[in-house]
This record gives C-alpha cells, sequence and structure tokens, in this order.
C-alpha cells in the first residue's frame, strides 16, 4: 500500500439523526462529552455509513465563527470509510504527484481547478506536451462486491463525463478518477440504478476512450492509502 495524507480524527462519537443534506446531530464522546451539531461534507445519502446509531469520526472545525463546530470525516461499516469529501483534492494530488501512485506514472506538469469553457474540471496533467484533463469522483458505496456511483442523483456529475467526452473527441486525453473507499469491491460500475442519465453517459465516456481508473483506497489508523486499481465491472455484472 502506498501513505497517500494523514487524516486523524480528533474525537468519536455516535451519529443521531441527519437534519439535512449537510447537516447532522452526533453525540460526542470524551473530552468533548455532549450533543452537538455536526457538518457532513458530502452531498450523497450515505445510508449505509452515516445513520443512527453508527460510530463517526469527527474533526474539529478549523473556523471558530462556523455554525457547527465539527466535520464528519468517517463513517463504520465494518471499517472506517472517509465520507469527507473536502479530503478529495489532497488525496487525488497525492496520487498525481506520485509517479508510483498516478495512474499516468510520472507527469511534468499538474494544474488544479481548470476551466474549459463553462465546465471546471478537477485538473490537467501535462506529459510531453500532451494534455490530459482529469475529473475525480468520490465513491462510498458497495453492494455484492461492486463500488457504485453515484449514491443520489448528479446532474453535476454528468455534466463534467460531456465535457471530457467533447475533450477527447477534440483529440485530447480525458480521465476519470474514482477514489473508492470500499475496500471489499471487486470492480465498480455505475448505479444505473440511482441515476440511470448519468450511467447512460459514463459508458458513453468508455466509449469515446475516456479512461477510467477506480482507485482502491483504505482508510487505517489515521492514514490513508492507495491499494491498487479495480477494473470496470464486465457486462455480465452490468445486468446484474
Amino acid at each position: 500500500m502506498i501513505p497517500l495524507i494523514e487524516l486523524r480524527a480528533d474525537a468519536e462519537g455516535i451519529f443521531i439523526e441527519r437534519i439535512n443534506k449537510f447537516l447532522g446531530v452526533a453525540r460526542i464522546n470524551r473530552p468533548y462529552a455532549g450533543i452537538h451539531h455536526v457538518h457532513i461534507h458530502d452531498p450523497g445519502r450515505l445510508n449505509d455509513i452515516i445513520t443512527e446509531g453508527r460510530k463517526i469520526l469527527l474533526k474539529k472545525a478549523v473556523n471558530k465563527n462556523r455554525k457547527t463546530g465539527w466535520d464528519v470525516i468517517a463513517g463504520w461499516n465494518k471499517y472506517w470509510i472517509p465520507v469527507h469529501s473536502g479530503y478529495h483534492r489532497r488525496i487525488s494530488e497525492e496520487i498525481l504527484r506520485n509517479e508510483k501512485a498516478s495512474p499516468f506514472g510520472r507527469v511534468d506538469e499538474i494544474k488544479a481547478e481548470v476551466r474549459y469553457e463553462d465546465s471546471r474540471l478537477d485538473f490537467l496533467v501535462i506529459k510531453g506536451g500532451d494534455k490530459t484533463w482529469v475529473e475525480v469522483k468520490g465513491c462510498t458505496l458497495e453492494s455484492e462486491g461492486i463500488a457504485l456511483f453515484p449514491d443520489a442523483p448528479t446532474k453535476r456529475g454528468r455534466k463534467h463525463l460531456e465535457t471530457l467526452i467533447e475533450l477527447r473527441k477534440k483529440g485530447y486525453g480525458a480521465a476519470i478518477i474514482l477514489l473508492v473507499f470500499r475496500r471489499e469491491a471487486k470492480c465498480f460500475m455505475p448505479n444505473e440504478g440511482v441515476d440511470s442519465k448519468f450511467a447512460e453517459t459514463f459508458y458513453d465516456a468508455m466509449d469515446a476512450a475516456v479512461s477510467i481508473h477506480a482507485l482502491r483506497l483504505i482508510y487505517e489508523k489515521g492514514i490513508v492509502y492507495l491499494n491498487g486499481e479495480m477494473p470496470v465491472c464486465s457486462e455480465k455484472a452490468r445486468n446484474l
């Protein structure tokens, strides 16, 4: 395994209730014992991770003036699963800068948050003069050994795929990096049951030669590790 970033918790607690997409209530253990509002930095449903009675890891908010003093960084389902999408950029940057970890090997330059027409993509990777546009997605849902994204409908995600397809048609490199936080997953597939339009566009992207990299990440003892790459599921799995 390749270590990527430290992601250490300040406290552990028990999740009580999700008030809305980004706000929840938790009972935090000592020395911060009490009931607190907590920030959930992930727009997904997280139905098998962040639900009533589950253990969570929390980090103190840096901004003292924020309405919520805590961020949920991971939830427990047989093991700790990171659920704070704000760390995806740091994780993916570490992957891209490490030639042993990066799907692109050693690169010459990495630019973050680069605009193309009316879209903003996560990275532009330059290698030997060739440009590859990269979009990163975090995957926290697994079913029967299959990693699934998204776990909630995402028009924004579909637009990113459409942009990557357009870039490929213009002769640029284009890639999707999926940060898969479910270690038991054997392969990845788009979640057609939740967002059929995203799934259709995902397969269109594959047909257009957008490269897909589903990377298995493991979170242990406050460190996020890269543990290899998994394939896109076969047609047989797609039809399950």
